[in-house]
This record gives structure tokens, sequence and C-alpha cells, in this order.
């Protein structure tokens, strides 16, 4: 029985992340997949998605982008298929693995052995339980990437990062797209002023938006799919569906092993990632803790960092994990929102119709939300501790990088007050709004957090 430091089943962002950290602390690292090395993220993910999102906006073809889409896929695969990861100093075995308890693996008929298991086995696409959808054929992330002709009519359920971006790459390509979603706004995880600004940038693109749409029931004919809501009917060419992820759990033995689930389904881990069994992690999707790549790359080096380093102090923390939805103006957040902050916490609201770079590239539709929470101690004092952002604007993945710092750091506000950025940037934004936590900017001041 071949024995190793590590093994990870799951070929995805954490499986790799996992194996190449534990390769360079020299340790022995075995990757298990049934599936293409890179996961979701490379192939039916981030890669595509933000590919297809740029191509829309070079007013090329939509054959010419999904041939770029498919280019991009294939430089990127070559970087992390197997043949890289051995030459690497990682072993790598195709098939499905199964656990058998006590750090032992089953593939196929071959036994392996592991002091640490990381079960890395990510998500899938979900389906809501909407009458008639089962009969249909409905696109998901992981078939719209292998469309090979333009839909004139797209529909779209699901009003979330992944419905809003393709919703906007579709329709510069010229498809009719109209985009569905139960909740009363856009984006419902996000600020409300972030989800007015994504329904502006919808519509100003062409695309109709309909919320607090409860959909009865769908069905397919020759004339395409019909779509009934409690508003009215709609008809498409094509439907995405993009309503969340289920964790891939199936298959592993953890029945057996009694590994912890919550209700949705995720395997339970604590901030260290490990599971409620011993020498058994988890990390990335399967956790349902943050469905980022971003995120399954931390934890995955937290667990092995736990599980390979007898002093490890590296904890996650998912509240210090920064999202990004990349339409334009981008959408990025960590922290919490305004309406979950700490008792006590003021808020900064900066809108970018203040902000220099904002007014010369004419992009002023945006804002910076920074929320501070008072000290155990110290209170208000240097401002507070950043607890939250928010930046809807052109450049908000690159600008949350501070706020994520100061998140993750605990830092007071103040020090991003304090720190000297170039002007005029994107950037400048941040440091006007955390200086509204000391005197008026711009004629605008911190306010209590309305909770």
């Amino acid at each position: 029985m071949d024995r190793y430091d590590l093994i990870s089943i799951g070929g995805g962002t954490a499986g790799l992340g996992a194996s190449r950290s534990a390769a360079i602390a020299g340790k022995r690292a075995l990757l298990v997949t049934d599936g293409p090395i890179g996961g979701d993220c490379t192939f039916t993910g981030c890669v595509p998605s933000k590919t297809l999102l740029s191509q829309s906006r070079k007013g090329v073809s939509f054959a010419d982008a999904m041939s770029a889409v498919h280019t991009t896929i294939d430089e990127i695969a070559r970087t992390e298929d197997a043949a890289a990861l051995r030459s690497e100093g990682i072993d790598v075995v195709e098939g499905r693995g199964r656990l058998l308890g006590g750090g032992r693996v089953e593939v196929g008929k071959v036994v392996f052995q592991a002091d640490t298991v990381l079960i890395s086995t990510g998500a899938r696409a979900a389906a809501p339980p909407i009458s008639g959808l089962a009969d249909i054929d409905f696109l998901t992330n992981e078939s719209l990437f292998e469309l090979t002709e333009l839909p004139k009519r797209l529909s779209i359920i699901g009003g979330g990062p992944i419905g809003c971006e393709m919703a906007v790459a579709f329709a510069g390509f010229g498809s009719q797209v109209t985009v569905y979603d139960m909740a009363d706004r856009l984006m419902p995880n996000e600020e409300p002023e972030a989800s007015a600004v994504v329904e502006r940038t919808l519509r100003s693109n062409g695309i109709t938006v309909v919320t607090g749409a409860s959909i009865s029931s769908v069905s397919q004919d020759d004339a395409g799919i019909h779509i009934e809501t409690n508003a009215k009917q709609g008809a498409a060419d094509a439907l995405l569906v993009a309503t969340g992820r289920t964790p891939n759990t199936a298959g592993l033995g953890i029945d057996a092993l009694g590994v912890e689930l919550d209700p949705r389904g995720h395997i339970v881990v604590d901030s260290k990632l490990r599971t409620s069994v011993d020498g058994l992690s988890a990390a990335g999707d399967v956790t349902g803790l943050a469905p980022f790549t971003h995120s399954a790359d931390e934890q995955a080096r937290v667990a092995v960092a736990h599980a390979l380093g007898a002093k490890a102090k590296w904890k996650y923390d998912a509240t210090s994990t920064p999202a990004v939805t990349f339409i334009s103006p981008e959408v990025a957040r960590v922290g919490v929102v305004e309406a979950d902050a700490p008792k006590g916490s003021r808020v900064a609201y900066f809108p970018l119709e203040h902000v220099d770079r904002a007014i010369t590239e004419g992009r002023t539709d945006g804002f910076i939300k920074l929320i501070a929470a008072p000290g155990t101690l110290t209170r208000h004092v240097l401002g507070g501790k950043l607890v939250g952002a928010t930046i809807v604007a052109d450049r908000a993945g690159e600008m949350i990088h501070g706020p994520t710092l100061a998140v993750r750091l605990g830092m007071y506000v103040g020090r991003l007050a304090q720190v000297t950025v170039p002007y005029p940037s994107w950037t400048t934004g941040v440091q006007q709004a955390a200086g509204m936590f000391f005197q008026p900017i711009s004629g605008l001041e911190a306010r209590p957090a309305r909770r």
C-alpha cells in the first residue's frame, strides 16, 4: 500500500493548492481526480466566463469569442495538468476516490494511505424545484460554454453574480436577455445600493430585469422555451439556470465515517478546515464557506498548514474573503454588509461623483462604503476597526485589496485614511471614504449604521 503525507480527493483549485503546498513543504502528496485537473474554475467557471465577458466588450463575433474561450482554457490548463504536477513532485491518480477510514482511500481496486486526507470535490450547479424544468434542455455554467450558436433570446433564472455576468456578456453579443430572480432585487447578498447600480447597468445594456419573480413552471416546444411567472409569461430560445451550487459528496463514503454535514449537505469544518473525523479535512466549495477560487486556494493552504505543521497558527475566516462580480462597474465586497454591522458601527458612504478619477473617466455611477465597528476599549478612536467594505466602480476588484487587508488584520480605519495613494487613481476614493470618519470630505461625513 502506497503511503503519503497527504491525499487530496478532487482536482480543482483546493486540491491543486493543497497538493502544491504539501510538495513545497517537502511532503509526499497524491492528487486523486475523476475529472480534468483545474476543476470548475478552469473549465466552466472563472476562466471561460471572464474570457467571454472580455470578448463581448471587444465587439467580436460570438463564434470568435467562443474560440477565444477554449484557447484560453487550453492555455491555463497546461500549467496544471498531470504532467505539470508530476514535474513538481506530486503524484496523480485518475479515478473516483472513496474513503475507507483510517486515512485509507480506495481508487478503483487500489488502496492508498495517508496521514491526512483532504476532501476537495467541489460543487455542481443546482436546479430549483420548478415544474417542468427537468423536462427541458436548460443550460448551466457546466454546459453554457459549449454553445456553438448565439441564442437570439436568452432567459436567465438567477440574478446573482453568474446570472448578471452572463446577462451582460450575451447582451453584448446581441442576444435579447431577460433575468429573473425571486428576490426583490438583483444580487440580494450585496448592499442595496450595489443592487440598484447593477440593475441600472443591466437595463442600460438592454437587458430585461424581472425581480420578485415566482416562476411556477417552464415548458418547451418548437417555438422555444416558455416561462410562467407571477407577473407574466416569458419566452426564450435558451434558458440558463444560475441559482446556486450543491456540494459533490456522493460516493465518497462520508456517511459511513460519520462526517458531519450542514443542512445543505456541505461538509462542516472548523477554522483549521478539519472535519468531525480525525485525520480528515475539507476545503473549497464542498464546505460551503465561500464559493470562490481564491477562497478554495486559501482554505487548502490553511488545511495543509495545520495537517502537516505542528505549530501552525493560521486560521480561515470567511468574513475576510473578498468577492467580486465582474460586470462594469464591478461590484466588490469584503466583510459584513451594513445590515449585519455590529452594534455601534459607523458607515462612510462616498459616491463616485466625488472621486476625481471617476469624473475624468465619465464613470461616476458607483460608490465606496466602509463600515467600522467600535473597538472593545478604544471605541471609535482612530475611526474604529474596519469590518466591511463594498465598492462599486470600474476597478473595484483591485480597489478592494486595501480594505481586505484591513479587515483581515483588524486594522483601524484611520490607517486607510493615512496611507498615501497615487492621484488621480480609483483608490483615492478609498482614502477619501476613510477620511469621512474624521472630518467632512466633499461635505460628507460618516454616520451610524442602519441595522
